[in-house]
């Protein structure tokens, strides 16, 4: 991967001491690999332009938040919760997997919803009180830490949608079930300062793809979410929270003029099979920095580093609200 300007201008030194990641697929670093479910990225051609192979992330190199913890300076990749080990918590761990939604019901097969997910956390937590001796010590720590969460579009895709008629459907037409998931992630988030965070980047359902009622939900999704960002800065005034807008960033336009020229806005960069995800051992495209989809929800590494240097580091405010990580990480 080329190191852009502004990851050369802090490398060197760590801005944060850990970084706890949250979310789905589009963070999932491995943590469903020994689960049982389809939605598994730890084979060929998943990995081809990563540095250890294929790993279980969704995608040919690094994700979004890879990236972000490039740019951090820390010397590694964030672990997986499945494959860490206790000495690994002071840098923080990767919670997220692939289906997991808001809501407990949210996928197919085994996942690990964003309860299951803070769950996990509060495992860590016990942990880092036993390294650090004290509970003040650890919450001190984890005080200063940087946490992201990106969930809701597999409660959409894969639980309101995911029939003609679903359960969820026949309950509840599109307002109302957006008013629960907002108000379950609300209780989420709280959860989340409870246990220590006061720097949370929260990440919007993503609305790229073709599908007319999965892009109507996102936009009043992340519309609510942006209210609710909103909201909890001014009830929890110990903490901040940003609304990063990647629905912005991955618009044609926005990548175009920021730095992909003649990209493929149609074609998935790998031959993809069941669910949507690359067929196992197939051969991908040549050139992964044309394409904006890896597979046909995933996006390659040259749309991951975009993401991440142009989340960490804006002025505009239509993508970040009311900041940038880059502040948020200064506080």
């Amino acid at each position: 991967m080329v190191i852009s300007n502004l990851q050369q201008c802090v490398l060197g030194f760590s801005q944060v001491p850990c970084f706890f990641i949250f979310g789905d697929s589009l963070s999932d670093s491995g943590n469903n690999n020994d689960l049982v479910i389809a939605a598994k990225a730890n084979y060929p051609p998943y990995g081809i332009d990563f540095p250890l192979g294929p790993t279980g992330r969704f995608c040919n190199g690094e994700t979004r938040v890879d990236v972000i913890t490039k740019i951090l300076a820390f010397n590694n990749y964030i672990p997986s919760f499945a494959m860490a080990s206790t000495s690994d918590i002071l840098k923080g761990l990767n919670y997220a997997s692939s289906g997991s939604g808001i809501l407990d019901d949210t996928g197919a097969g085994e996942h690990i919803s964003l309860n299951q997910q803070l769950q996990n956390h509060k495992v860590t937590i016990k942990n880092l009180v036993a390294k650090l001796g004290t509970v003040d010590s650890a919450t001190q720590y984890l005080n200063k830490c940087l946490y992201s969460v990106g969930m809701g579009t597999n409660d959409y895709a894969n639980n309101y949608f995911s029939t003609l008629l679903s359960v969820k459907m026949l309950l509840y037409d599109l307002e109302k079930f957006t008013e629960i998931l907002i108000h379950q992630y609300s209780k989420q988030l709280r959860t989340l300062h409870h246990l220590g965070a006061r720097k949370i980047v929260v990440f919007p359902v993503n609305n790229t793809g073709c599908a007319e009622n999965l892009n109507k939900a996102a936009k009043l999704f992340n519309k609510k979410l942006k209210s609710l960002v909103d909201h909890l800065n001014t009830k929890l005034t110990d903490a901040k929270f940003i609304y990063v807008n990647v629905c912005q960033m991955m618009s044609s336009d926005f990548l175009v003029s920021a730095a992909m020229k003649n990209i493929d806005l149609r074609e998935t960069c790998c031959e993809v099979g069941s669910y949507g995800l690359c067929k196992p051992s197939s051969s991908p495209c040549k050139d992964r920095n044309a394409f904006i989809f890896w597979d046909s929800s995933h996006p390659p590494e040259i749309v991951n580093i975009l993401l991440a240097e142009l989340t960490f580091s804006n002025s505009d405010s239509d993508v970040k609200f009311p900041m940038d990580i880059r502040r948020v990480v200064g506080l």
